[in-house]
């Protein structure tokens, strides 16, 4: 009989997460296990790759939660008022304040969730895919059955804020705790010393072959541009750095350098950015192309990969551009060592744009050590398909 697993995800909008979930279950044999996925919304850029055999569920709940979840609580307890609902308005004022007074941010979502219906079908593992994310893994932690049940961290703790009150009582309602690397293995536990007997390291699934097959396709990636092309993949949010890339090079550029800087990703902070781009003039220069399903032949086709993350947990468009054999420069955010050997495969810097700047123009100025970096990567196993055995050990 098959094994019935429940993944949960906020969205498939096009992000890292997304795409490692894509990726693992390109590599779960679908004889083998009933998979359902559970979406808060049911959009995104990426939800037509979901594979037909997944099961997509909308959690219709979510739309009564939602806006009490992401506004400010003052306009909530207006609309409460407004609509006299005052028994309501006083409640949620009550525990709000409460849940404030004490920092345990689980008496909040207690109350949030209480007209939050269970699901009672009985799967053989739950997994909250997008953690930490509040909403979903306190859904999994107390509103699924499950005989297991999987919080997977994707992000660096010390860096994404957690209600640490919040996650030590929803953290002991889980079985297993996945994390995406090593360092962030280590940041979660110095936060939650608790978990440190369940966690375990689950790098995100990656296949050099699918990636170096998809970077074959054939892309117009300013193809009559002569000098140097800079890419850097992500989300346009402060997290990504994006932000010191565009001062970077405008500095390059007032130092002579032929170069244009290509950002894939779509995000929060575009405005912001494309204002910093005209304060700097760089509109010819520095180019948001939007989000690509398949950003790969853009990576294939840039002559310098950047990653300039003030955080990550993993960074999986850094794994992917050392598929693809590119010199590459990251900030030292956490995991980055555990990818690249600084000097030998990459080159790694402080999250400082003069050291930016220094180490991008050594690599223009020295197309010898560009190429020994990608040289040196062709001898990386960047190919992680085999982490699935540990998936398949957990749910037997």
């Amino acid at each position: 009989m098959k094994k019935k697993v429940l993944f949960m995800l906020s969205s498939m909008n096009i992000g890292g997460v997304e795409k490692s979930f894509l990726s693992l279950l390109s590599v779960i044999p679908k004889d083998k296990y009933d998979i359902t996925l559970l979406l808060l919304e049911k959009k995104g850029e990426f939800f037509g790759n979901i594979p037909d055999w997944v099961k997509v569920v909308e959690a219709t709940w979510f739309t009564t939660i939602k806006d009490i979840i992401l506004q400010p609580p003052h306009k909530t307890l207006k609309e409460y008022f407004d609509n006299k609902q005052y028994v309501k308005m006083l409640s949620f004022l009550s525990k709000y304040l409460i849940s404030k007074k004490t920092t345990d941010r689980n008496i909040y979502y207690h109350h949030i969730f209480k007209d939050v219906p269970k699901d009672f079908t009985l799967y053989d593992v739950a997994i909250a895919y997008q953690g930490p994310t509040d909403i979903i893994d306190y859904y999994i932690a107390n509103r699924v059955t499950a005989k297991k049940k999987v919080s997977w961290v994707h992000f660096d703790v010390s860096k994404h804020l957690i209600n640490t009150k919040l996650y030590k009582k929803l953290h002991k309602k889980f079985d297993k705790i996945f994390v995406v690397s090593e360092e962030a293995k280590k940041r979660l536990i110095e936060k939650l010393p608790q978990d440190v007997s369940k966690t375990e390291v689950f790098k995100n699934i990656l296949s050099s072959k699918v990636i170096n097959n998809m970077s074959l396709a054939e892309v117009d990636f300013d193809n009559s541009f002569i000098g140097k092309k800079i890419l850097t993949v992500g989300r346009l949010s402060i997290e990504k750095g994006q932000d010191m890339a565009i001062k970077v090079l405008s500095k390059l550029i007032e130092n002579g350098y032929n170069v244009r800087w290509y950002c894939i990703g779509e995000g929060e902070d575009r405005k912001e950015y494309e204002a910093l781009i005209h304060k700097l003039g760089l509109e010819s220069k520095f180019i948001l192309l939007g989000a690509k399903q398949n950003p790969y032949p853009y990576v294939a086709n840039a002559d310098l990969y950047v990653q300039t993350s003030r955080h990550e947990g993993f960074c999986l468009t850094l794994a992917e551009a050392r598929c693809l054999h590119k010199p590459i420069v990251t900030t030292n955010f956490t995991g980055a060592y555990e990818q690249i050997t600084d000097n030998y495969d990459g080159l790694i810097v402080k999250f400082d744009q003069d050291e930016l700047f220094e180490k991008i123009t050594y690599l223009i100025n020295n197309p010898g050590k560009s190429e020994d970096l990608s040289r040196n990567l062709l001898n990386d196993i960047v190919d992680t398909t085999s982490e699935i055995d540990k998936l398949y050990q957990y749910i037997g």
